[in-house]
C-alpha cells in the first residue's frame, strides 16, 4: 500500500494507486475520490469555524479578558493555524504524501478538539462568574495563567492538526483529476469552486448549530461535536483508500529552493554562458527557461573544481534549469502574495470586533429568544454559498462567452473583486459602528443587531471571489511538484492577515492610549479603526492592480518559451549536421 509515496523503480510513475501501480482512471480519482476528501475539509471547517467565530465571546464573557486581548488571542490562533499549513505542505511534498499527512493531522485535530471540550467543561478551568465583566468592577477576576494554559494547549493542538489538513486537502483533491485529459481538466477547474462551496456548508453548520449549542446548552457540547466530526472524517478518508490517486513526493521543495538560492549567491561573480542552452539540464528541463530573475540562472552554471589538480578536476554539482525555474515561479508569486494579506486582516474583524459589537446591540427576535452573537457569521457563509453558486452557474459562463475563456474570469481578476469588496466592507463597518455607538450613548437605546449584516455580506462576497481566486492562483501558478507547499503559501497569506490584525490592534492600543478599542465599546472609537482599515485596503488595492497587470500566467509563458526552446534545438541540430 502506498502511503509515503513509494514507487516501483522499474517505472517512473508520478501518479499511482494505493498499490503503487499506474492508476486506472475508471476505478480511481474523479469526483468520487475528490468527494471523500472533501469530507475531511468539511469536518475541519466545522471544527475551526465553530471555535474561531464564537471564541471571543467566551474569552470576554467567561474568562473576563479585555476586548483587545481577546481579539489578539483569536487572531493569533487563526494565524498560527494557517501558518502551520506550511509545515503540513512541506511534510507532504517532502516525504509522507498528501494522503498520509491529512490522515495524521486529522487525528491531531480530533485530539485538540477533545482537549478543548474538557477545558471548557470543567468549572475549575474558568474564573468565578461576573456580571459586569466589561467594566471590570470589583470582584471580576480574569482567568489565571493556569486556566489559560489548558485553553492555549487545546487551541494550538487544533491549529497544528487543522494546518496540516488545510494545506493538503485541496491539493489531494485536485490530484484526482488529470490535467492532460481535457474532460478532467475542466472538472478540476470547477473543483476549487465546489471545494469552497462544500466547506462553506461546514462553516454554516458551525455558526448556526454549534454556536447555538455553545451559547445555550454548553461549550462542551459544541466542541464535543467537533471532536466527533473530526474522528469520523478520519474513518471516511481511510475507507476511501482504494479510490484515490496518489502523487509521489519528489523530495523536499525547501531543499531545492535553498540550494538554488545558495548556489546563485555563491556563483554570483561567475559569468553568464553565451547561450542559455549551456545551463545544466537545459534541453531535458520539465519547465521552460525564462529570462526573468536571470541572476538565479547562475545556480545552473557548472563550475569546474580542483583546478590545482587537473587529474582530479570535476564539475561541482549545480542546480538544473528545472529547479531554477521552479524557484523563479515561487519568487514571482511573492508580490501577489503580499498584497493578499490585507484581505484576511479585514476578514479577521468578522471573528473578533464584529462579534463583540453584536453583544451591545438588540438581538431579540421573538419573545425571549436572542440571536447568538457568533451566529452573525451565518450571513457571511450564506453570501459565500450564494456567490460561489452564481460564479459556477451564471457569472463564469457569461464571462466565458465574453472573454472566450473557459475559466470566465482569471484567478487574479477574482482576487481583485474580493479586495474591492473587503475595502467597501470596512467603510460600511465604520458607518454602522458610529450609528451603533451614537444610539447607545445619546439615546440610551441599542439598535438592531441586523445592522451588521451588510458588512458580513460584503466580506462574504469578497471571500467567495478572493479565496477561490487565491487558492487557484497559487496552486496553478506554482511548481507542479510543490502543490502542497503552494497551498501552504496561500494559507500563509491568511496567517499573516490574522497576525497583522493582532499587530494593528496592539499598535492602535499604544498610539491611541486605549481610546479607540476599549473594554466598553460605547466608550471607544472602533469606527476610527475600521476607517483606517478601509484606507489601507484602498492603497493595497491599487498596488495589487499594478502587480496583477504585470503578471504573466504560467501556461501562456510556457507555451511561448517552449516554442522558443524548440527553435533553438532545431538550430543546434542543424549546426551538428553541418
Amino acid at each position: 500500500m502506498v502511503l509515503a509515496g513509494e514507487c516501483s523503480k522499474e517505472e517512473n510513475v508520478l501518479v499511482v494507486d494505493y498499490k503503487g501501480d499506474p492508476v486506472d482512471k475508471t476505478k480511481t480519482g474523479g469526483w468520487l475520490g475528490a468527494g471523500l476528501i472533501l469530507g475531511t475539509e468539511l469536518a475541519e471547517r466545522m471544527c475551526v469555524m465553530g471555535i474561531g467565530m464564537n471564541l471571543v465571546t467566551y474569552l470576554v464573557g467567561d474568562l473576563h479578558l479585555s476586548n483587545s486581548q481577546s481579539a489578539t488571542v483569536v487572531t493569533n490562533f487563526m494565524g498560527t493555524l494557517n501558518l502551520l499549513a506550511l509545515l503540513g505542505g512541506f511534510l507532504a511534498d517532502a516525504k509522507f504524501g498528501r494522503f498520509l499527512t491529512v490522515a495524521i493531522f486529522s487525528m491531531i485535530a480530533a485530539l485538540g478538539a477533545t482537549l478543548l471540550t474538557i477545558s471548557t467543561s470543567v468549572k475549575s478551568m474558568r474564573p468565578p462568574p461576573c456580571d459586569n465583566f466589561r467594566l471590570m468592577q470589583h470582584g471580576c477576576i480574569p482567568a489565571s495563567g493556569g486556566q489559560l494554559a489548558m485553553l492555549y494547549a487545546s487551541l494550538y493542538t487544533i491549529a497544528l492538526g487543522a494546518g496540516g489538513i488545510k494545506s493538503n486537502c485541496s491539493g489531494f483533491g485536485s490530484d484526482q483529476f488529470d490535467p492532460k485529459d481535457p474532460k478532467e481538466e475542466k472538472a478540476m477547474i470547477f473543483f476549487f469552486n465546489r471545494f469552497y462551496f462544500c466547506i462553506s456548508i461546514g462553516s454554516l453548520f458551525a455558526v448556526t448549530v454549534l454556536v447555538y449549542l455553545q451559547d445555550n446548552v454548553g461549550r462542551g457540547w459544541g466542541y464535543g461535536i467537533s471532536a466527533v466530526a473530526m474522528a469520523l472524517s478520519v474513518m471516511v478518508l481511510v475507507a476511501g483508500t482504494p479510490k484515490y490517486r496518489y502523487r509521489v513526493p519528489e523530495g523536499s521543495p525547501l531543499t531545492v529552493i535553498w540550494k538554488v538560492l545558495y548556489l546563485a549567491f555563491k556563483q554570483r561573480k561567475v559569468a553568464y554562458p553565451k547561450d542559455p542552452n549551456e545551463l545544466e539540464g537545459y534541453f531535458t528541463a520539465n519547465v521552460a527557461h525564462t529570462e526573468k530573475f536571470r541572476c538565479l540562472d547562475k545556480a545552473a552554471i557548472s563550475v569546474v573544481g580542483n583546478r590545482s589538480s587537473p587529474e582530479k578536476q570535476s564539475k561541482k554539482r549545480s542546480s538544473t534549469v528545472t529547479e531554477v525555474e521552479e524557484v523563479k515561479m515561487v519568487v514571482k508569486l511573492l508580490p501577489i502574495w503580499a498584497t493578499c494579506i490585507l484581505f484576511w486582516t479585514i476578514y479577521s474583524q468578522m471573528t473578533t470586533f464584529s462579534v463583540e459589537q453584536a453583544t451591545y446591540m438588540d438581538r431579540r427576535i421573538t419573545g425571549s429568544f436572542l440571536f447568538p452573537s457568533g451566529s452573525l457569521s451565518v450571513f457571511l457563509f450564506i453570501t459565500i454559498l450564494t456567490f460561489t453558486s452564481l460564479n459556477e452557474k451564471l457569472l463564469v459562463p457569461i464571462a466565458g462567452r465574453i472573454t472566450h475563456n473557459s475559466q470566465g474570469i482569471t484567478s487574479l481578476q477574482r482576487i481583485a473583486v474580493g479586495l474591492f469588496f473587503s475595502m467597501l466592507a470596512m467603510a460600511v463597518s465604520a458607518i454602522v459602528e458610529k450609528k451603533r455607538r451614537d444610539a447607545s450613548n445619546n439615546e440610551n437605546n441599542s439598535i438592531s443587531v441586523f445592522w451588521l449584516v451588510p458588512q458580513f455580506f460584503l466580506v462574504g462576497a469578497g471571500e467567495a471571489f478572493a479565496y477561490v481566486g487565491q487558492l487557484e492562483f497559487f496552486i496553478r501558478e506554482g511548481p507542479a511538484r510543490m502543490k502542497s507547499m503552494s497551498t501552504g503559501l496561500f494559507l500563509a497569506t491568511v496567517s499573516m492577515g490574522f497576525f497583522f490584525s493582532s499587530l494593528l490592534v496592539t499598535l492602535v492600543d499604544k498610539v491611541t492610549k486605549r481610546t479607540w478599542i476599549t473594554n466598553n465599546l460605547n466608550k471607544g472609537r472602533l469606527d476610527y479603526f475600521y476607517w483606517m482599515l478601509a484606507i489601507l485596503g484602498a492603497v493595497n488595492f491599487v498596488v495589487f492592480l499594478v502587480l496583477a497587470r504585470r503578471h504573466e500566467y504560467k501556461v501562456e509563458r510556457d507555451i511561448q518559451e517552449i516554442e522558443l526552446k524548440d527553435d533553438k534545438v532545431e538550430e543546434a541540430v542543424k549546426g551538428m549536421d553541418v
